[in-house]
């Protein structure tokens, strides 16, 4: 790794400009990210960056000292994570949802041709880590999942049985668990996006994807 990129990740300052070809899809858990960004990539010819894909990368790319809580979290078994502790706690403990390791997302995406337009999508978008990456308003959304939406998003995708809670020693408290952590998150994104003045779109259970895709479009100036 280079000097100058070194200072980067240590320091978070990366000039706006260098990621204005840069377009951001953010939100909460089950809110429909990864398939609106899809279909808006390959609608448009973009490139996807879905930041999901390279979460075990990134753990990868780390020390202890750079993401303590990504490593505690490593360290933990099954019902650490999910059974022992309160929703809270794991909101304030996920190293994700505290910006672990964004700067080796900044990393990558400096690291792409800028002909092209890159969407990234993905939770870890936190807003205020975001924020000072953006060259014009329309550059980035959140999706904000109502509870409903999102737990029902949750219940198509796995058969009962399936899923990483079911490798806990109570699947249904590691699911409430799971919830209401996820409750939590997406106020979190709410409240920040109000306070920065940034896009965000509720999705509920009576908005169709042809909508969201719509709605996300319209905020991007697409």
């Amino acid at each position: 790794m280079g000097t100058d990129r070194h200072d980067e990740r240590a320091t978070g300052v990366v000039p706006a400009a260098r990621l204005r070809h840069v377009h951001w899809l953010g939100g909460g858990s089950g809110a429909g990210k990864s398939t609106i960004a899809r279909r808006l990539a390959e609608r448009h010819g973009w490139r996807l960056y879905p930041t999901d894909d390279v979460m075990a990368e990134h753990a990868r790319r780390t020390t202890a000292g750079e993401a303590p809580l990504l490593h505690a979290f490593l360290a933990m078994d099954m019902d650490e994570r999910w059974v022992d502790r309160s929703p809270e706690t794991m909101l304030e403990t996920f190293h994700w949802f505290r910006g672990e390791a964004f700067g080796l997302i900044v990393e990558d995406l400096l690291r792409m041709p800028r002909e092209v337009p890159v969407l990234v999508e993905g939770f870890r978008l936190l807003p205020h880590l975001v924020w000072p990456l953006l060259t014009a308003p329309g550059q980035a959304v959140w999706l904000l999942p109502t509870p409903e939406f999102r737990r029902a998003a949750f219940r198509n995708r796995a058969a009962p049985g399936e899923g990483f809670t079911a490798r806990t020693s109570d699947p249904e408290r590691a699911n409430r668990n799971l919830a209401a952590r996820d409750d939590l998150f997406t106020e979190r994104l709410h409240e920040e996006t109000a306070r920065l003045g940034l896009p965000a779109v509720t999705v509920g259970l009576t908005m169709s994807e042809d909508d969201l895709v719509e709605r996300v479009s319209g905020v991007l100036g697409l």
